[in-house]
């Protein structure tokens, strides 16, 4: 698994975060986030929060963001509970990110299905394109993490890149994955072999007639 990321100096985080506030748009989806929880249950929008925070980080430094401490303690006061409470959820889940990571956050998917299905290719594949786990590349692009199961075995090997999924990858697809974000490009997300959602690979081979629209079959089993 990936080497431990190193936090940047406390300092030089409270300086840079200390003064962290809401957007005027995100203001108004905090408050319509608190106001989906009854008075005294606040906590529960700890997640949504966190998230719609790590958001508005990355939108200000063009990467996919991440949590600095000062955030975590800003969301906590807006929600009226302690720290710890707060940074108990950012560190349970890892759609959080506790370090400064690149524009585009590389999660190689680790586990047995991949495994087995060659997800070592995959990452030769980004330390060919210059990324290394637990690091970010120079440029400040990518950052490469290998993780447990990302829940598309169907479809492995796979990786989670930000917020899109890409799937049924190969050393020579994963390789041209990187190459269009390099370029700026948006590479379309899911599986890369032409195959529809998880469908078996050639096709779907049972209710055939649902692949283009909602087909009733009541009809022809009457």
């Amino acid at each position: 698994m990936a080497e431990s990321p190193h936090l940047p100096p406390e300092d030089e985080v409270r300086a840079r975060w200390g003064a962290f506030a809401w957007t005027d748009e995100n203001a108004r989806k905090a408050k319509e986030i608190i106001a989906r929880y009854p008075p005294g249950r606040a906590q529960s929008a700890s997640l949504p929060l966190l998230d719609l925070a790590q958001r508005q980080v990355g939108a200000e430094t063009k990467t996919q963001g991440w949590l600095p401490v000062p955030v975590i303690e800003f969301v906590a006061r807006e929600i009226g509970v302690p720290y710890m409470r707060v940074f108990e959820v950012v560190t349970f889940y890892t759609m959080f990110n506790m370090v400064p990571v690149g524009r585009y956050h590389v999660q190689v998917c680790g586990t047995t299905p991949c495994m087995l299905r060659g997800s070592d290719d995959v990452l030769a594949a980004c330390r060919n394109h210059g990324l290394s786990k637990g690091k970010t590349t120079p440029d400040g692009l990518f950052t490469l993490t290998e993780v447990e199961c990302l829940g598309a075995c169907t479809n492995a090997p796979m990786v989670q890149i930000n917020d899109d999924n890409y799937e049924d990858l190969d050393y020579d697809k994963m390789t041209a994955i990187l190459d269009a974000l390099a370029q700026g490009q948006t590479p379309k997300p899911g599986p890369q072999n032409a195959r529809q959602t998880s469908c078996p690979e050639g096709g779907p081979t049972t209710l055939k007639d649902m692949v283009s629209e909602n087909h009733d079959y009541r009809g022809e089993w009457a």
